[in-house]
């Protein structure tokens, strides 16, 4: 038997602001940023377990203080109990009262609790020897579905129908897993996207990203109409007509601008609409779907619960579900969203706009392709290639295409020389002279 000993949360940010890397309408100067957390053990295999909420800056601070509120949750208790019990261990967190009236099971006490559910099973798939997505493959349907809390998601998906997918996917899981392994999942790429980036940049990185095989890309959209239609005229003369183009307004419009703003942008054959306003919107995202058919709406990214995932789905308010792996309560409540979009024939394209989170999401669509809907088909994961190498296993994305990770854990695990340098604001990076104050440049700005 081994003991949880530590819970350590640390600030890292990296000064993407610098290059107007991530930035779109509504986030024009973002520093890619974690609440790191490493849970530890006193077992002799040395196996910690890493995770962390994306941030975009001052956002870990409070991330921080949320994390720390859970210490209670998981220091001093038995480590195999634990890991061998996820469902209850997620139970036990999200369900406690005094927390949860902070949200209930929304904003930035689910996260929080998301980033240690996720250092959880970081460490059980280290301790198994298994990377995070084969790990969940190889669980019984049943012992799937005692993962996930199925409350208040029974009129859409009930415990016996999620165990119904499971088990018809069982049979297939090995040939599946080989051609995963073989043929690797799609990738889309933002690399060319960002809002704050010149028309040489845009152009250039267009080029690019053709020529790394990706078949589609996403521009940022959102800030002034007329420049949309500019740069996506450049997007859409370098990559040609076979390549798709999607556009994130970044939660940027009301429902009658959104539909107007996609009006001018048609033209340029949208792959789809992505966030064109409040995520929390359910009623809008659903009349702006209807009135820019058959153009799809893409949302999710920003999805505080389950809930909100199912009454997406129930409204038709999106066709294209877009799972975060930091945004709701971790790995378990992922499996939830992807049993509500495999029950209703939903296809998921995660975001993966941040720090880390092309290596966290990968293995939860790979768990989807293996164990669930076997599906790959007009499904791709966002690639962004920005801070990779601060990871001790970077994710894998050549040819257009994610390649299945074979390092046990759940990719989430940055190397130690890296939160050194980029922990806020004593590290190097940031204490050095001439080092941008995000705040302090903000005015500047301003």
């Amino acid at each position: 038997m081994s003991r949880i000993t530590g819970l350590r949360v640390r600030d890292i940010r990296f000064p993407t602001s610098r290059e107007h890397d991530g930035s779109d309408a509504m986030n024009p100067a973002p520093d890619y940023s974690a609440a790191y957390v490493e849970i530890t053990t006193d077992a002799l295999d040395g196996h910690s377990g890493s995770a962390f909420v994306f941030t975009i800056g001052r956002g870990n601070e409070v991330q921080e203080a949320a994390i720390a509120a859970l210490r209670g949750h998981v220091v001093g208790r038995d480590a195999e109990a634990l890991l061998a019990d996820m469902g209850g261990t997620w139970r036990g967190m999200v369900h406690d009262s005094q927390l949860r009236w902070l949200g209930p099971e929304k904003g930035v006490m689910h996260m929080a609790i998301g980033a240690v559910v996720n250092a959880l099973w970081d460490l059980r798939a280290k301790r198994a020897g298994q990377p995070l997505w084969a790990l969940l493959a190889d669980l019984s349907p049943e012992e799937l579905v005692e993962l996930v809390d199925f409350r208040y998601l029974t009129d859409a998906i009930t415990p016996a129908e999620a165990l119904e997918l499971f088990r018809a996917a069982e049979p297939h899981r090995a040939e599946r897993r080989q051609r995963l392994e073989q043929e690797g999942y799609p990738a889309y790429t933002t690399t060319p996207g960002w809002l704050g980036y010149d028309d040489d940049k845009l152009a250039r990185l267009c080029r690019e990203a053709v020529e790394d095989g990706f078949t589609q890309i996403k521009l940022k959209v959102g800030g002034d109409v007329d420049e949309d239609v500019r740069r996506m005229r450049i997007a859409r003369d370098v990559v040609g007509p076979d390549i798709r183009i999607a556009i994130d307004a970044n939660q940027r419009w009301d429902v009658d601008e959104a539909v107007a703003w996609v009006g001018e942008l048609e033209q340029f054959d949208i792959a789809w609409v992505e966030e064109p306003t409040s995520p929390d919107d359910v009623l809008a995202h659903a009349e702006i779907a209807r009135r820019i058919a058959p153009i799809p709406v893409a949302t999710g990214e920003h999805m505080a619960n389950r809930v909100i995932a199912k009454q997406l789905i129930q409204a038709k308010a999106m066709s294209v579900l877009q799972i975060d792996a930091t945004r709701v309560a971790g790995v378990n409540e992922n499996i939830a969203i992807l049993l509500l979009a495999a029950k209703h024939g939903v296809r998921v394209c995660p975001h993966a706009g941040g720090v880390g989170l092309c290596e966290a999401v990968q293995h939860l669509s790979m768990f989807d392709a293996v164990a669930l809907t076997g599906s790959v088909d007009d499904r791709s994961i966002e690639f962004v290639d920005h801070l990779h190498e601060h990871f001790v296993t970077p994710v894998d994305v050549h040819g257009g295409r994610y390649w299945a990770p074979t390092a046990p854990g759940a990719g989430t695990e940055m190397l130690a020389d890296s939160l050194d340098m980029y922990t806020y604001p004593d590290g190097p990076i940031w204490s050095a002279e001439g080092a941008s104050d995000p705040m302090r440049d903000a005015i500047r700005i301003a």
